[in-house]
């Protein structure tokens, strides 16, 4: 059994027993969504901690971009308790990478795709080799963003 989902139903326990409404509310989800990706597909499988955290990436990433719609819709209090749910989330998630590091981390995949002034043509190459490295740990948007402009796109 997987050491995170161990973890996420004993944090669900102490935060319903301490009747913390947006702790268990959003553990309650995080859970189903592990669930649901459990069984997925032909066969019902175990999720590794790895793709656990890939759930998780997901759903904090559904709650960054609600937060970010509601607060444009004019519907602060929504906007809070999505970015409520989100803090909650990314607890569990690994530490991110900053600016700074998936800069030097896009710089060196360039560099060992050799992809230095091929462009666009370069993309996928460079990606793959970022995408293992930075998984869960930073908005794949913005990696593919950082990619774009080395690349001179």
């Amino acid at each position: 059994m997987s050491v995170l989902k161990d973890r996420l139903r004993a944090d669900l326990t102490t935060a319903i027993k301490a009747r913390d409404e947006v702790r268990s509310s959003t553990l309650r989800m995080v859970l189903t969504a592990i669930t649901n990706a459990e069984v997925a597909g032909k066969t019902a499988r175990e999720l590794s901690d790895d793709e656990i955290i890939g759930v998780l990436s997901t759903e904090a990433k559904k709650r960054r971009e609600a937060a970010t719609a509601f607060t444009d819709g004019g519907r602060p209090a929504m906007a809070e308790k999505e970015t409520a749910e989100a803090a909650v989330i990314a607890d569990y998630l690994p530490e991110q990478l900053s600016e700074q590091e998936v800069v030097d981390i896009v710089t060196a995949a360039i560099a060992q795709a050799g992809a230095a002034g091929e462009g666009m043509k370069a993309m996928g190459k460079v990606m793959g080799i970022v995408q293992p490295q930075v998984k869960g740990r930073a908005d794949g948007a913005a990696v593919a963003a950082e990619v774009r402009r080395q690349l001179g796109a």
